[in-house]
């Protein structure tokens, strides 16, 4: 069998703990799985992992061995760039986003690259967090933020200006909104990553900072977009989302000379070392992208 895709499998199980999880993970058989590993801990001559009926664990030779295993995947799935077509990248990205930047900006942003490298895969996996992007194979993270995971290496691409936002119907319905002190007595839409939901606001020089009261939350800005929309309450969104529903007036800006702090938009990724050239070249377009769309 193949050694470099046993290799692989026993990095997965040896992350997962299970054999199930990696044969779901991993698009195989379970008993394809147990093949795998049978066929490391055969050509090792040592028993790399312990199987219980409940979970599945190293034994201290594959502790021994795994970073030596990892360094062997990284040297072979380096070896398979160079085997390109004149110079072609080829391979395949993951790219962990969030939904609404997914949609709104990131899939405009890669059709000029995805046309002009026909062999690369960009596989996008829609989520708002980081967690663990080597345990998750993902080869880098698109975050809004204004403090990165220090464990990640993050690339500064683009600055995020947001809006606060409602509807005109809820406008219509509620106590006018003069200064940013009237939102605590407003219905607000808040992100669920957040315990305490706290609106910081600057105008010049001066700054607020308003304790708001959420009856809906959620770890998405999409479903608070529409929330506002269908006049649910006042949301704090990221302009390149709610642009184009302020002009067809279908959303109406709050307190426009009181404006949320920017944020930066990263791109996160987990080490430098063994860098597949598909992804840096992802990274370096992406960062000339956005400055560009900036500059426009």
């Amino acid at each position: 069998m193949d050694r470099i895709t046993a290799a692989k499998v026993f990095i997965d199980v040896s992350k997962t703990g299970s054999f199930t999880a990696s044969a779901d993970r991993l698009d195989m058989s379970r008993p394809m799985v147990t093949r795998y590993i049978e066929t490391m801990e055969n050509w090792l001559e040592t028993r790399l992992l312990n199987r219980t009926t409940r979970q599945v664990s190293l034994t201290s030779a594959g502790e021994r061995y795994l970073d030596h295993i990892e360094q062997l995947v990284d040297q072979a799935e380096s070896l398979s760039f160079l085997n390109t077509t004149h110079g072609e990248l080829t391979g395949t990205v993951r790219i962990a986003v969030s939904m609404s930047f997914g949609h709104a900006q990131l899939v405009p942003a890669l059709k000029t690259f995805m046309a002009d490298n026909p062999r690369v895969i960009i596989d996008m996996d829609l989520r708002d967090t980081t967690n663990d992007l080597t345990h998750d194979r993902i080869d880098l993270a698109i975050r809004i933020s204004s403090n990165p995971d220090p464990s990640l290496i993050g690339k500064p691409i683009a600055v995020c200006e947001s809006v606060l936002v409602a509807s005109p119907s809820y406008i219509d319905s509620h106590a006018p909104i003069t200064c940013p002190s009237d939102l605590s007595t407003h219905q607000c839409l808040g992100y669920r990553n957040f315990a305490h939901h706290v609106w910081h606001l600057q105008n010049g020089e001066l700054s607020e900072s308003i304790d708001i009261q959420c009856q809906l939350t959620a770890n998405e800005a999409t479903a608070l977009l529409y929330g506002s929309i269908e006049g649910m309450g006042i949301s704090m969104q990221p302009t390149y989302l709610a642009e184009k529903y302020i002009q067809s007036g279908e959303l109406v800006p709050i307190l426009g000379e009181w404006k949320p702090q920017d944020m930066q938009i990263y791109v996160l990724y987990p080490s430098r070392k063994n860098m597949a050239p598909a992804v840096r070249a992802v990274i370096d377009y992406l960062s000339d992208y956005f400055q560009f769309l900036g500059k426009k």
